[in-house]
Protein backbone atom coordinates (compact mmCIF):
# COMPACT_ATOMS: atom_id res chain seq x y z
CA UNK A 1 0.00 0.00 0.00
CA UNK A 2 1.27 3.48 -0.87
CA UNK A 3 2.64 5.45 2.08
CA UNK A 4 0.64 8.66 1.59
CA UNK A 5 1.65 10.14 4.95
CA UNK A 6 5.28 10.66 3.97
CA UNK A 7 4.12 12.24 0.70
CA UNK A 8 1.86 14.67 2.59
CA UNK A 9 4.65 15.48 5.05
CA UNK A 10 7.18 16.31 2.32
CA UNK A 11 4.68 18.35 0.29
CA UNK A 12 3.81 20.31 3.45
CA UNK A 13 7.47 21.18 4.01
CA UNK A 14 7.89 22.11 0.35
CA UNK A 15 4.95 24.52 0.64
CA UNK A 16 6.75 26.25 3.52
CA UNK A 17 9.72 26.71 1.18
CA UNK A 18 7.42 28.09 -1.53
CA UNK A 19 5.92 30.51 1.00
CA UNK A 20 9.45 31.66 1.89
CA UNK A 21 10.16 32.26 -1.80
CA UNK A 22 6.95 34.27 -2.11
CA UNK A 23 7.98 36.28 0.94
CA UNK A 24 11.00 37.62 -0.95
CA UNK A 25 8.68 38.98 -3.63
CA UNK A 26 6.27 40.21 -0.94
CA UNK A 27 9.12 42.18 0.68
CA UNK A 28 10.02 43.65 -2.70
CA UNK A 29 6.40 44.67 -3.33
CA UNK A 30 6.08 46.26 0.12
CA UNK A 31 9.39 48.11 -0.25
CA UNK A 32 8.45 49.50 -3.68
CA UNK A 33 4.82 50.10 -2.56
CA UNK A 34 3.43 48.27 -5.61
CA UNK A 35 -0.23 47.27 -5.84
CA UNK A 36 0.58 43.51 -5.65
CA UNK A 37 1.60 43.70 -1.98
CA UNK A 38 -1.76 42.47 -0.66
CA UNK A 39 -1.82 39.65 -3.22
CA UNK A 40 1.53 38.36 -1.99
CA UNK A 41 0.56 38.71 1.68
CA UNK A 42 -2.62 36.69 1.03
CA UNK A 43 -0.75 34.12 -1.09
CA UNK A 44 1.92 33.59 1.58
CA UNK A 45 -0.74 33.07 4.25
CA UNK A 46 -2.70 30.60 2.10
CA UNK A 47 0.46 28.70 1.16
CA UNK A 48 1.55 28.42 4.81
CA UNK A 49 -1.94 27.20 5.76
CA UNK A 50 -1.71 24.64 2.96
CA UNK A 51 1.66 23.53 4.33
CA UNK A 52 0.21 23.17 7.83
CA UNK A 53 -2.68 21.09 6.47
CA UNK A 54 -0.39 18.73 4.55
CA UNK A 55 1.99 18.43 7.51
CA UNK A 56 -0.98 17.55 9.74
CA UNK A 57 -2.17 14.91 7.25
CA UNK A 58 1.38 13.47 7.22
CA UNK A 59 1.89 13.39 11.01
CA UNK A 60 3.58 10.30 12.50
CA UNK A 61 4.85 9.20 9.08
CA UNK A 62 7.84 6.93 8.49
CA UNK A 63 10.78 8.80 6.97
CA UNK A 64 11.31 6.44 4.02
CA UNK A 65 10.11 6.38 0.43
CA UNK A 66 9.59 3.51 -1.96
CA UNK A 67 9.91 3.86 -5.71
CA UNK A 68 6.16 4.29 -6.22
CA UNK A 69 5.92 6.97 -3.54
CA UNK A 70 8.85 8.80 -5.15
CA UNK A 71 7.18 9.01 -8.55
CA UNK A 72 3.85 10.09 -7.05
CA UNK A 73 5.58 12.65 -4.80
CA UNK A 74 7.47 14.30 -7.65
CA UNK A 75 4.40 14.60 -9.89
CA UNK A 76 2.14 15.90 -7.11
CA UNK A 77 4.80 18.37 -5.96
CA UNK A 78 4.98 20.06 -9.37
CA UNK A 79 1.17 20.16 -9.69
CA UNK A 80 0.57 21.53 -6.17
CA UNK A 81 3.50 23.96 -6.34
CA UNK A 82 2.02 25.40 -9.54
CA UNK A 83 -1.42 25.67 -7.92
CA UNK A 84 -0.15 27.78 -5.01
CA UNK A 85 2.30 29.60 -7.27
CA UNK A 86 -0.62 30.83 -9.38
CA UNK A 87 -2.25 32.59 -6.40
CA UNK A 88 -0.32 35.91 -6.64
CA UNK A 89 -1.33 36.30 -10.31
CA UNK A 90 -5.03 35.59 -9.78
CA UNK A 91 -5.41 37.46 -6.45
CA UNK A 92 -3.66 40.56 -7.78
CA UNK A 93 -6.04 40.64 -10.75
CA UNK A 94 -3.27 40.91 -13.35
CA UNK A 95 -4.40 37.53 -14.69
CA UNK A 96 -8.17 37.31 -14.55
CA UNK A 97 -8.87 33.56 -14.70
CA UNK A 98 -7.34 30.54 -13.01
CA UNK A 99 -6.63 28.65 -16.25
CA UNK A 100 -4.31 31.39 -17.48
CA UNK A 101 -2.71 31.85 -14.05
CA UNK A 102 -1.99 28.12 -13.70
CA UNK A 103 -0.67 27.94 -17.28
CA UNK A 104 1.70 30.85 -16.62
CA UNK A 105 2.94 29.32 -13.37
CA UNK A 106 3.53 25.76 -14.59
CA UNK A 107 5.22 27.26 -17.65
CA UNK A 108 7.56 28.95 -15.18
CA UNK A 109 8.29 25.96 -12.93
CA UNK A 110 8.89 23.65 -15.91
CA UNK A 111 11.14 26.38 -17.44
CA UNK A 112 9.10 26.28 -20.64
CA UNK A 113 8.67 30.05 -20.73
CA UNK A 114 5.54 30.32 -22.86
CA UNK A 115 3.30 33.12 -21.62
CA UNK A 116 -0.33 34.15 -21.95
CA UNK A 117 0.54 37.78 -21.13
CA UNK A 118 0.35 40.26 -24.00
CA UNK A 119 2.17 42.95 -22.03
CA UNK A 120 4.58 41.77 -19.31
CA UNK A 121 5.78 45.31 -18.76
CA UNK A 122 2.50 46.18 -17.07
CA UNK A 123 3.26 43.77 -14.21
CA UNK A 124 4.65 45.22 -10.96
CA UNK A 125 8.15 44.28 -9.81
CA UNK A 126 7.03 41.62 -7.33
CA UNK A 127 5.06 39.61 -9.89
CA UNK A 128 7.84 39.93 -12.48
CA UNK A 129 10.38 38.65 -9.97
CA UNK A 130 8.04 35.81 -8.93
CA UNK A 131 7.68 34.69 -12.58
CA UNK A 132 11.46 34.56 -12.89
CA UNK A 133 11.96 32.87 -9.53
CA UNK A 134 9.60 30.02 -10.50
CA UNK A 135 11.89 29.27 -13.42
CA UNK A 136 15.08 29.47 -11.39
CA UNK A 137 13.82 27.00 -8.76
CA UNK A 138 12.36 24.71 -11.42
CA UNK A 139 15.59 24.73 -13.44
CA UNK A 140 17.23 21.88 -11.53
CA UNK A 141 14.08 20.50 -9.94
CA UNK A 142 11.89 21.45 -6.99
CA UNK A 143 12.52 18.27 -4.99
CA UNK A 144 16.21 18.23 -5.97
CA UNK A 145 16.43 21.73 -4.49
CA UNK A 146 14.96 20.34 -1.27
CA UNK A 147 17.50 17.49 -1.18
CA UNK A 148 20.26 20.10 -1.36
CA UNK A 149 19.00 22.21 1.56
CA UNK A 150 17.18 19.57 3.69
CA UNK A 151 18.81 16.20 2.90
CA UNK A 152 17.25 14.50 5.94
CA UNK A 153 13.70 15.27 4.78
CA UNK A 154 13.55 12.66 2.02
CA UNK A 155 14.60 9.18 3.11
CA UNK A 156 14.52 7.69 -0.39
CA UNK A 157 16.17 10.64 -2.06
CA UNK A 158 17.95 8.54 -4.70
CA UNK A 159 14.57 7.34 -5.95
CA UNK A 160 13.25 10.91 -5.93
CA UNK A 161 16.28 12.07 -7.90
CA UNK A 162 15.68 9.31 -10.47
CA UNK A 163 12.07 10.44 -10.84
CA UNK A 164 12.95 14.11 -11.35
CA UNK A 165 16.40 14.17 -13.03
CA UNK A 166 16.77 14.63 -16.79
CA UNK A 167 18.59 12.34 -19.19
CA UNK A 168 19.03 8.54 -19.35
CA UNK A 169 22.34 8.41 -17.45
CA UNK A 170 22.53 9.41 -13.77
CA UNK A 171 26.15 10.35 -13.11
CA UNK A 172 27.03 10.67 -9.42
CA UNK A 173 29.77 13.04 -8.29
CA UNK A 174 29.73 11.88 -4.67
CA UNK A 175 28.52 8.74 -2.83
CA UNK A 176 25.96 10.86 -0.97
CA UNK A 177 23.29 12.36 -3.21
CA UNK A 178 22.80 15.32 -0.86
CA UNK A 179 26.48 16.27 -1.39
CA UNK A 180 26.03 15.92 -5.15
CA UNK A 181 22.94 18.13 -4.97
CA UNK A 182 24.85 20.81 -3.04
CA UNK A 183 27.70 20.82 -5.55
CA UNK A 184 25.33 21.05 -8.53
CA UNK A 185 23.36 23.87 -6.90
CA UNK A 186 26.63 25.63 -6.08
CA UNK A 187 27.62 25.56 -9.76
CA UNK A 188 24.13 26.77 -10.68
CA UNK A 189 24.38 29.64 -8.19
CA UNK A 190 27.87 30.63 -9.38
CA UNK A 191 26.66 30.67 -13.01
CA UNK A 192 23.68 32.82 -12.04
CA UNK A 193 25.77 35.35 -10.10
CA UNK A 194 28.40 35.53 -12.84
CA UNK A 195 25.68 36.01 -15.47
CA UNK A 196 24.06 38.81 -13.43
CA UNK A 197 27.40 40.59 -13.05
CA UNK A 198 28.11 40.32 -16.79
CA UNK A 199 24.65 41.64 -17.64
CA UNK A 200 25.14 44.54 -15.24
CA UNK A 201 28.55 45.39 -16.72
CA UNK A 202 27.01 45.19 -20.22
CA UNK A 203 24.51 47.92 -19.36
CA UNK A 204 21.46 46.31 -17.71
CA UNK A 205 19.87 47.80 -14.61
CA UNK A 206 20.01 45.89 -11.31
CA UNK A 207 16.45 44.54 -11.42
CA UNK A 208 16.73 43.46 -15.06
CA UNK A 209 20.12 41.81 -14.65
CA UNK A 210 18.85 39.70 -11.72
CA UNK A 211 15.79 38.57 -13.66
CA UNK A 212 17.58 37.87 -16.92
CA UNK A 213 20.41 36.05 -15.11
CA UNK A 214 17.95 33.69 -13.42
CA UNK A 215 15.95 33.03 -16.58
CA UNK A 216 19.13 32.52 -18.64
CA UNK A 217 20.81 30.01 -16.34
CA UNK A 218 17.49 28.23 -15.77
CA UNK A 219 17.09 28.12 -19.59
CA UNK A 220 13.56 29.39 -18.95
CA UNK A 221 12.77 32.39 -21.13
CA UNK A 222 10.57 34.69 -19.03
CA UNK A 223 11.66 38.29 -19.54
CA UNK A 224 10.82 41.63 -17.95
CA UNK A 225 10.28 43.28 -21.35
CA UNK A 226 7.96 42.37 -24.21
CA UNK A 227 10.88 42.35 -26.66
CA UNK A 228 12.98 40.09 -24.38
CA UNK A 229 16.71 40.88 -24.77
CA UNK A 230 15.89 42.63 -28.06
CA UNK A 231 14.61 45.50 -25.91
CA UNK A 232 18.19 46.56 -25.11
CA UNK A 233 19.60 46.55 -28.67
CA UNK A 234 22.98 45.74 -27.12
CA UNK A 235 25.37 43.21 -28.75
CA UNK A 236 27.29 42.80 -25.45
CA UNK A 237 24.09 41.67 -23.72
CA UNK A 238 23.35 39.28 -26.58
CA UNK A 239 26.78 37.65 -26.39
CA UNK A 240 26.54 37.43 -22.61
CA UNK A 241 23.24 35.57 -23.03
CA UNK A 242 24.80 33.30 -25.67
CA UNK A 243 27.70 32.31 -23.39
CA UNK A 244 25.58 31.59 -20.32
CA UNK A 245 22.79 29.83 -22.23
CA UNK A 246 25.45 27.59 -23.76
CA UNK A 247 27.05 26.85 -20.37
CA UNK A 248 23.65 26.19 -18.78
CA UNK A 249 22.90 23.71 -21.57
CA UNK A 250 26.09 21.79 -20.73
CA UNK A 251 25.99 18.90 -18.26
CA UNK A 252 26.54 20.26 -14.75
CA UNK A 253 28.40 17.08 -13.88
CA UNK A 254 30.78 17.76 -16.76
CA UNK A 255 31.22 21.36 -15.60
CA UNK A 256 31.99 20.08 -12.10
CA UNK A 257 34.66 17.62 -13.26
CA UNK A 258 36.22 20.34 -15.43
CA UNK A 259 36.14 23.24 -12.97
CA UNK A 260 36.74 21.47 -9.66
CA UNK A 261 38.58 18.30 -10.68
CA UNK A 262 40.72 19.89 -13.39
CA UNK A 263 39.84 17.26 -16.00
CA UNK A 264 39.85 19.62 -18.97
CA UNK A 265 40.49 16.88 -21.53
CA UNK A 266 37.34 15.07 -20.45
CA UNK A 267 35.36 18.20 -21.33
CA UNK A 268 36.36 17.98 -24.98
CA UNK A 269 36.40 14.17 -25.19
CA UNK A 270 32.79 13.90 -24.02
CA UNK A 271 30.75 12.64 -26.99
CA UNK A 272 27.54 14.34 -25.86
CA UNK A 273 29.27 17.72 -25.55
CA UNK A 274 30.91 17.32 -28.97
CA UNK A 275 27.54 16.59 -30.60
CA UNK A 276 26.08 19.61 -28.78
CA UNK A 277 28.83 21.88 -30.16
CA UNK A 278 28.58 20.38 -33.66
CA UNK A 279 24.81 20.86 -33.78
CA UNK A 280 25.09 24.51 -32.69
CA UNK A 281 27.85 25.18 -35.25
CA UNK A 282 26.08 23.53 -38.22
CA UNK A 283 22.67 25.06 -37.44
CA UNK A 284 24.18 28.53 -36.95
CA UNK A 285 26.20 28.33 -40.18
CA UNK A 286 23.10 27.34 -42.17
CA UNK A 287 20.95 30.10 -40.67
CA UNK A 288 23.65 32.75 -41.16
CA UNK A 289 23.83 31.90 -44.88
CA UNK A 290 20.04 32.15 -45.18
CA UNK A 291 19.86 35.45 -43.28
CA UNK A 292 22.56 37.03 -45.44
CA UNK A 293 21.20 35.77 -48.76
CA UNK A 294 17.43 35.95 -48.22
CA UNK A 295 16.88 38.54 -45.48
CA UNK A 296 19.65 41.00 -46.31
CA UNK A 297 21.38 40.88 -42.92
CA UNK A 298 24.95 42.07 -42.53
CA UNK A 299 27.32 39.21 -41.74
CA UNK A 300 28.09 40.38 -38.18
CA UNK A 301 24.38 40.80 -37.36
CA UNK A 302 23.51 37.47 -38.99
CA UNK A 303 26.11 35.65 -36.88
CA UNK A 304 24.93 37.33 -33.68
CA UNK A 305 21.18 36.78 -34.10
CA UNK A 306 21.62 33.38 -35.76
CA UNK A 307 23.86 32.04 -32.99
CA UNK A 308 21.59 33.58 -30.36
CA UNK A 309 18.44 31.93 -31.72
CA UNK A 310 20.11 28.55 -32.32
CA UNK A 311 21.46 28.36 -28.76
CA UNK A 312 18.19 29.70 -27.34
CA UNK A 313 16.20 26.97 -29.10
CA UNK A 314 18.77 24.22 -28.53
CA UNK A 315 19.06 24.91 -24.80
CA UNK A 316 15.25 25.42 -24.72
CA UNK A 317 15.73 28.86 -23.14
CA UNK A 318 13.37 30.73 -25.42
CA UNK A 319 14.57 34.31 -24.99
CA UNK A 320 14.93 36.17 -28.29
CA UNK A 321 16.65 39.18 -29.83
CA UNK A 322 14.92 38.96 -33.21
CA UNK A 323 11.63 37.65 -34.63
CA UNK A 324 12.49 34.30 -36.21
CA UNK A 325 8.93 34.01 -37.56
CA UNK A 326 9.95 36.57 -40.22
CA UNK A 327 12.91 34.50 -41.40
CA UNK A 328 12.99 32.03 -44.29
CA UNK A 329 10.83 28.97 -43.63
CA UNK A 330 13.86 26.66 -43.88
CA UNK A 331 15.19 28.32 -40.74
CA UNK A 332 11.98 27.18 -39.02
CA UNK A 333 12.86 23.58 -39.85
CA UNK A 334 16.41 24.03 -38.52
CA UNK A 335 15.20 25.66 -35.30
CA UNK A 336 12.52 22.98 -34.87
CA UNK A 337 15.23 20.30 -35.05
CA UNK A 338 17.23 22.23 -32.44
CA UNK A 339 14.08 22.52 -30.34
CA UNK A 340 13.55 18.74 -30.50
CA UNK A 341 17.18 17.75 -29.91
CA UNK A 342 17.82 19.91 -26.86
CA UNK A 343 21.18 20.27 -25.13
CA UNK A 344 22.98 17.99 -22.66
CA UNK A 345 21.51 15.74 -20.01
CA UNK A 346 22.10 16.82 -16.43
CA UNK A 347 21.60 20.47 -17.41
CA UNK A 348 18.66 22.83 -16.98
CA UNK A 349 17.60 22.40 -20.63
CA UNK A 350 14.77 20.27 -21.99
CA UNK A 351 14.30 18.38 -25.24
CA UNK A 352 15.32 14.88 -26.33
CA UNK A 353 18.90 15.49 -25.06
CA UNK A 354 22.14 15.05 -27.01
CA UNK A 355 23.12 11.95 -25.02
CA UNK A 356 20.10 10.12 -26.39
CA UNK A 357 20.97 11.27 -29.89
CA UNK A 358 24.50 9.89 -29.42
CA UNK A 359 23.00 6.56 -28.34
CA UNK A 360 20.62 6.49 -31.32
CA UNK A 361 23.43 7.25 -33.77
CA UNK A 362 25.60 4.53 -32.21
CA UNK A 363 22.77 1.99 -32.47
CA UNK A 364 22.20 2.93 -36.13
CA UNK A 365 25.92 2.59 -36.89
CA UNK A 366 26.00 -0.83 -35.23
CA UNK A 367 22.97 -2.04 -37.19
CA UNK A 368 24.60 -1.02 -40.48
CA UNK A 369 27.79 -2.86 -39.49
CA UNK A 370 25.74 -5.90 -38.41
CA UNK A 371 24.39 -6.24 -41.96
CA UNK A 372 27.96 -6.86 -43.17
CA UNK A 373 29.04 -8.83 -40.10
CA UNK A 374 25.98 -10.73 -38.77
CA UNK A 375 27.90 -12.50 -35.99
CA UNK A 376 29.82 -9.48 -34.73
CA UNK A 377 29.41 -8.41 -31.11
CA UNK A 378 28.83 -4.68 -31.28
CA UNK A 379 28.33 -3.03 -27.89
CA UNK A 380 26.77 0.42 -27.63
CA UNK A 381 29.42 2.62 -26.02
CA UNK A 382 29.08 6.24 -24.90
CA UNK A 383 32.20 7.87 -23.43
CA UNK A 384 33.80 4.40 -23.01
CA UNK A 385 30.81 3.20 -20.98
CA UNK A 386 28.79 0.24 -22.20
CA UNK A 387 25.07 1.01 -22.43
CA UNK A 388 23.09 -2.07 -21.32
CA UNK A 389 20.37 -3.48 -23.54
CA UNK A 390 17.67 -2.43 -21.06
CA UNK A 391 18.74 1.22 -21.40
CA UNK A 392 18.61 0.93 -25.20
CA UNK A 393 15.03 -0.34 -24.99
CA UNK A 394 14.15 2.52 -22.61
CA UNK A 395 15.67 4.97 -25.08
CA UNK A 396 13.52 3.74 -27.96
CA UNK A 397 10.45 3.66 -25.69
CA UNK A 398 11.10 7.28 -24.67
CA UNK A 399 11.47 8.38 -28.30
CA UNK A 400 8.24 6.59 -29.23
CA UNK A 401 6.36 8.10 -26.28
CA UNK A 402 7.72 11.56 -27.08
CA UNK A 403 6.62 11.38 -30.72
CA UNK A 404 3.20 9.94 -29.86
CA UNK A 405 2.57 12.69 -27.30
CA UNK A 406 3.49 15.40 -29.80
CA UNK A 407 1.31 13.84 -32.51
CA UNK A 408 -1.64 13.39 -30.13
CA UNK A 409 -1.41 17.02 -29.01
CA UNK A 410 -1.00 18.13 -32.63
CA UNK A 411 -4.23 16.39 -33.73
CA UNK A 412 -6.17 17.58 -30.68
CA UNK A 413 -5.14 21.19 -31.29
CA UNK A 414 -6.19 20.99 -34.95
CA UNK A 415 -9.60 19.65 -33.84
CA UNK A 416 -9.86 22.64 -31.44
CA UNK A 417 -9.29 25.12 -34.28
CA UNK A 418 -5.54 25.85 -34.09
CA UNK A 419 -3.74 25.97 -37.44
CA UNK A 420 -1.37 23.17 -38.49
CA UNK A 421 1.95 25.06 -38.26
CA UNK A 422 1.21 26.41 -34.80
CA UNK A 423 -0.12 23.03 -33.62
CA UNK A 424 3.03 21.07 -34.43
CA UNK A 425 5.51 23.70 -33.24
CA UNK A 426 3.51 24.33 -30.03
CA UNK A 427 3.44 20.58 -29.35
CA UNK A 428 7.20 20.21 -29.78
CA UNK A 429 7.79 23.43 -27.83
CA UNK A 430 5.81 22.25 -24.79
CA UNK A 431 7.11 18.67 -24.85
CA UNK A 432 10.67 20.02 -25.05
CA UNK A 433 10.02 22.89 -22.58
CA UNK A 434 11.22 25.49 -25.10
CA UNK A 435 8.58 28.24 -25.00
CA UNK A 436 8.57 30.14 -28.30
CA UNK A 437 7.00 28.72 -31.45
CA UNK A 438 7.45 29.48 -35.13
CA UNK A 439 3.91 30.02 -36.40
CA UNK A 440 2.40 33.22 -37.75
CA UNK A 441 -0.44 33.51 -35.21
CA UNK A 442 1.70 32.61 -32.19
CA UNK A 443 5.30 33.39 -33.10
CA UNK A 444 8.39 33.78 -30.89
CA UNK A 445 7.40 37.32 -29.90
CA UNK A 446 3.68 36.68 -29.27
CA UNK A 447 1.67 35.49 -26.27
CA UNK A 448 -0.32 32.26 -26.07
CA UNK A 449 -3.38 33.99 -24.65
CA UNK A 450 -5.51 33.40 -27.78
CA UNK A 451 -5.45 29.61 -27.31
CA UNK A 452 -8.69 27.96 -26.07
CA UNK A 453 -8.87 27.07 -22.37
CA UNK A 454 -8.96 23.32 -23.07
CA UNK A 455 -5.77 23.59 -25.11
CA UNK A 456 -4.03 25.43 -22.25
CA UNK A 457 -4.82 22.64 -19.76
CA UNK A 458 -3.64 20.03 -22.24
CA UNK A 459 -0.42 21.95 -22.83
CA UNK A 460 0.06 22.38 -19.07
CA UNK A 461 0.03 18.59 -18.73
CA UNK A 462 2.39 18.27 -21.71
CA UNK A 463 4.85 20.77 -20.19
CA UNK A 464 4.86 18.79 -16.93
CA UNK A 465 5.38 15.50 -18.76
CA UNK A 466 8.16 17.05 -20.82
CA UNK A 467 9.94 18.36 -17.71
CA UNK A 468 9.65 15.04 -15.85
CA UNK A 469 10.53 13.11 -19.05
CA UNK A 470 7.15 11.48 -19.64
CA UNK A 471 7.42 8.14 -17.80
CA UNK A 472 7.41 9.68 -14.30
CA UNK A 473 3.88 10.95 -15.04
CA UNK A 474 2.63 8.20 -17.37
CA UNK A 475 3.43 5.42 -14.87
CA UNK A 476 0.83 6.90 -12.50
CA UNK A 477 -1.91 6.02 -14.99
CA UNK A 478 -1.04 2.33 -15.19
CA UNK A 479 -3.16 -0.13 -13.11
CA UNK A 480 -0.07 -1.94 -11.81
CA UNK A 481 1.18 1.25 -10.14
CA UNK A 482 -1.74 1.20 -7.69
CA UNK A 483 -1.59 -2.54 -6.92
CA UNK A 484 -0.14 -3.43 -3.54
CA UNK A 485 2.17 -6.07 -4.98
Amino acid sequence: MLNFKIIYKIIGTLLYIEAAMMSICMGMALYLKDDDSLAFITSVILTVLGGILFRYMGRNSENSLGRREAYLLVTLTWIIFSFYGALPFIISGYITNFTDAYFETISGFTTTGCSILDDVECLPHGLLFWRTMTQWIGGLGIVFFTIAIIPSLVGGNVKVFSAEATGPIRAKMHPRLSTTAKWIWSIYLVLTIACAICYYVSGMGLFDCLNYAMTTTATGGFATHNASTGYFHNPYIDYTAIIFMFLSGTSFTLLYTTLFKGRIRQFFKNSEFRLYVLMVFVATAAIVVLLVNDNGYKLADAIRVGLFQVISFTTTTGIFNDDAAKWHHITWVILSICMFMGACSGSTSGGFKCIRSVMVLTILKNEIRRILHPRAVLPVKVNDNNIPYSSQVTLLAFLTAYMLLCLFTYFCMILMGVDSTNSITISISCASNVGPTLGLEIGPTMSWGILPGGVKWMLSALMLMGRLEIFTVVVLFTPSFWKDN
